[in-house]
């Protein structure tokens, strides 16, 4: 009897609601590394599949903005906490994906962590740094404050197969919107990790809905569906941004196009991105 044995390939699925189901068409695609090597199969999802994430997102929306900021900041940090124990399994994909060297993938993991953590922080400050008390010429109080847009769909960046995913990920996350999201279709299995990790940490089911696929079968989908409030596109080409934010006008949607720039700035930028200002008028007590 021969030794030799086949070694059993993860297939790697779809998070939607909390679980992780296949696509409902039954269809995967494979993931090579980047020196061509076969790493994984990962689930291709479908529109379907992109609809019912949309419905578990909506659902999750009024429950995850109810929850108190310093709640959903603990949330988040918890994230940094899983990954922090899964670290090196974090780092190992993310060099297999990216062909990087060892030493530059653990750097890229800790930049990952550090910005969860630093997601988490902005948590319970958004409403000072966005909102703010307006001045009138009366007997009133003038509030201005920032609320969710509500669900958002986003494209993540192809290149980078984590730290991109974290940033454009975690920004409508913070400010109390549900999210949806096309990780890499190239690189996507250090994202899928991350997903692993929150749907076994404190995220509610159907916070973070993760759908991986073919972008160009699936962003049509994500911009004309009209339960989507918002719709980051840094994943894309301009060109591509441009004919989906067309289609996004359609059903009156936010649109964030690609940004050339990465670090504070840009995450500032996604912060406000999805977040409305609602004012609240209230007469001075005598």
């Amino acid at each position: 009897m021969s030794d030799a044995r086949q070694d059993v390939r993860k297939t790697y699925k779809l998070l939607i609601n909390g679980a992780f189901p296949r696509s409902e068409s039954g269809r995967s695609y494979e993931v090579l590394s980047s020196s061509g090597e076969f790493l994984a199969n990962v689930a291709q999802g479908s529109r379907k599949d992109l609809r019912d994430a949309v419905t578990a997102a909506r659902a999750a929306q009024p429950k995850w903005w109810g929850a108190t900021a310093y709640n959903r900041g603990q949330v988040i940090y918890r994230l940094a906490e899983m990954a922090e124990s899964r670290r090196g399994e974090l780092a190992e994909h993310v060099a297999l994906a990216e062909g990087l060297k060892d030493g530059a993938a653990k750097s890229c993991v800790s930049r990952s962590i550090d910005r969860i953590v630093w997601y988490a922080g902005w948590a319970d400050k958004i409403t000072q740094v966005l909102g703010g008390a307006n001045p009138v010429a009366g007997p009133f109080f003038n509030f201005s404050l920032p609320t969710p847009s509500g669900v958002v769909a986003v494209v993540a960046p192809q290149e980078s197969s984590l730290e991109g995913f974290v940033d454009t990920v975690l920004a409508p996350i913070v400010v109390g919107n549900t999210v949806l999201v096309i990780p890499s279709e190239t690189r996507p299995i250090p994202a899928v990790l991350l997903g692993e990790m929150s749907a076994t940490s404190d995220f509610p089911a159907g916070l973070l809905n993760i759908i991986t696929g073919y972008t160009g079968e699936l962003t049509p989908t994500l911009a004309t569906h009209e339960d989507i409030d918002g719709i980051d596109l840094e994943g894309v080409s301009n060109d591509v941004a441009i004919e989906l934010s067309a289609l996004a006008a359609g059903s009156i949607k936010r649109v964030l196009r690609p940004d050339e720039h990465r670090g504070d700035a840009a995450s500032l930028r996604r912060l406000r991105a999805f977040v409305e200002t609602s004012t609240v008028w209230h007469t001075v007590g005598q």
